[in-house]
């Protein structure tokens, strides 16, 4: 069962990883088309409403509420399992569709005409119709991964990235051949919009032919009405507890945009963030977000199934949290780290160039500074967050959240004022994020799992140690290596030099490792002996 959950971790990772690459890609394209100004402000502002809902309906809550039931009845009764994910879909097709109808003419309503203070609504007009399409695309991935078939949910983003990255190259030169809009800018990032919905149609369509085999869609599945509502019980807390955690979110977006949306004043005062915060917010996010996503997110959602069907073995569901753990920190610790070290050389690299300037990538590196500490309580969370759906509790968490976004809420309206500005956003949900991890952990539910037993605590150690050793490797690399150098100005030079660099810290954290004989090197790389995953359980 073990080594199963850590071969679906390196698929998903693998494919996650191509994924993040190609969303490296794709904020490089459009960091260069459109800078870190107003228009990218009211993508990502705009693009954060299906996101939203995405996280409540689809990947989020009743996506974890559905898998243990449907993956239960899939063991149990596949035709009641069939029934359940039909009736499902049916019934979140027809919400989210009506969600959409209404949304479409509230927006319309508030749009008077296209300019720049309004920009975001019509861009959330355009990608609106990708929301139900991304849920549904997300209870389709948990019944993919009830049959241990990881790779289309995983692979899934890749075919946004590149439907943005097309969207994003050719959308100037289609604007200004067809000319939707007297502004040329304005008409391109509206392509761009609706690359998305685009690719939610793709995405939908590929899990739907994913499934073609599984003969899962019943006509009448009047037979599940209880299984449903055994789904949305679960699913209710964790939806209240989530629509608090993306309202803050979305406070956090409405914070980063408000110069751009309201103006440079508020109550009289002149607004501590300038135009342009939202999106160096967001391109802080996308960059600490990628090891999060190709391990952190990657061992929660290979680990997530496994889980579940483990609730009732109550060592062997503790063993796979110990290892879960064990595997997040070995992995994150030093990706926080080595992000801190080269957050500037990594954005230079990724994003600069075109309309995206010097000053910007100072911007977005003094933001990702923030982010990078707790890479490895963001993976820590999303870890024991499953746990805990696994075994039915989803209250647990979702008290935990609700009070650590009142704190994120209230850091993030004090650090601003601060010569922190935007970076204080981070630096809040970093500090949050540390502590929903801590406060996790420390539960009754959690402790009677004796989860922090011995060997996982001197695997932390060993880490932390392990990851000490890498960081003077870095930094001395760093210092060997001027950035100031003329070679280090081209940009063939800075990414030649960032591999270096990173090869370094790479090199020296796997040799420590393997002189150390950690099992979670092995585990990490699929090498997982019988002898390494005996010596330490």
């Amino acid at each position: 069962m073990a080594e199963r959950f850590e071969r679906n971790a390196r698929t998903v990772s693998l494919l996650t990883l191509v994924s993040r690459l190609t969303g490296l890609a794709r904020d490089a394209t459009l960091s260069r088309m459109f800078g870190a100004g107003p228009l990218m402000d009211a993508f990502f502002f705009a693009f954060m409403i299906p996101n939203l809902f995405r996280r409540l309906f689809g990947e989020g809550a009743l996506a974890a509420a559905f898998l243990p039931v449907y993956a239960e009845l899939e063991r149990d009764d596949p035709r009641r399992a069939a029934q359940l994910a039909s009736r499902t879909i049916s019934r979140l097709m027809m919400v989210l569709s009506l969600l959409v109808l209404i949304g479409e003419g509230l927006l319309y309503v508030l749009s008077a005409r296209i300019d720049h203070s309004n920009i975001a609504l019509w861009l959330m007009m355009i990608m609106l119709p990708y929301m139900p399409m991304v849920c549904l695309v997300a209870i389709l991935g948990a019944m993919l991964q009830v049959h241990s078939r990881f790779g289309p949910t995983a692979a899934a983003p890749i075919v946004l990235n590149l439907s943005l990255i097309i969207a994003a190259v050719t959308g100037g030169h289609l604007a200004h051949t067809i000319g939707l809009v007297d502004d040329a800018r304005l008409a391109h990032i509206a392509l761009v919009a609706a690359a998305v919905v685009v690719a939610g149609v793709v995405q939908f369509s590929w899990s739907l032919y994913a499934l073609r085999d599984q003969q899962w869609w019943q006509r009448d599945h009047s037979g599940a009405r209880d299984d449903l509502r055994r789904v949305m019980r679960t699913a209710g807390p964790m939806i209240i507890g989530l629509g608090v955690l993306q309202i803050n979110a979305l406070l956090d977006g409405i914070i980063a945009s408000y110069p751009t949306t309201f103006g440079d004043t508020i109550f009289g005062y002149a607004y501590p963030l300038d135009t342009g915060a939202m999106a160096a917010v967001s391109f802080a996010q996308r960059l600490y977000q990628f090891p999060l996503g190709v391990f952190g997110i990657a061992i929660a959602t290979a680990i997530f199934p496994l889980l579940a069907r483990q609730s009732n073995d109550h060592a062997q569901f503790a063993h796979t949290v110990r290892r879960g753990l064990r595997l997040v920190v070995f992995i994150g610790l030093p990706a926080s780290v080595g992000l801190m070290l080269v957050r500037n050389a990594l954005t230079a690299t990724t994003l600069q160039g075109g309309a995206f300037t010097r000053a910007d990538t100072h911007q977005v590196g003094w933001i990702l500074f923030g982010y990078a500490p707790a890479v490895w309580a963001y993976s820590m969370n999303h870890v024991l967050t499953r746990a805990f759906y696994a075994r039915g509790d989803a209250r647990t968490p979702v008290r935990i959240a609700i009070g650590v976004v009142f704190l994120n809420l209230a850091l993030n309206c004090t650090l601003i004022w601060t010569p922190l500005r935007e970076a204080g956003l981070a630096w809040s949900t970093s500090l949050c994020a540390m502590l929903q991890a801590v406060l996790l952990l420390t539960t009754p539910t959690m402790r009677s799992l004796k989860l922090v037993d011995r060997d996982v605590l001197r695997s932390w150690i060993s880490t932390i140690i392990t990851t000490a050793l890498m960081a003077g490797g870095v930094a001395g690399t760093m210092l060997f290596f001027d950035t100031e150098s003329e070679w280090g100005q081209s940009w063939t030079g800075a990414i030649i030099r960032l591999l270096i660099v990173v090869g370094v810290g790479a090199g020296i954290f796997a040799c420590a490792a393997y002189a150390q004989k950690r099992p979670e090197l092995a585990w990490s790389i699929g090498r997982d002996t019988g002898r390494s995953a005996s010596r330490q359980q």
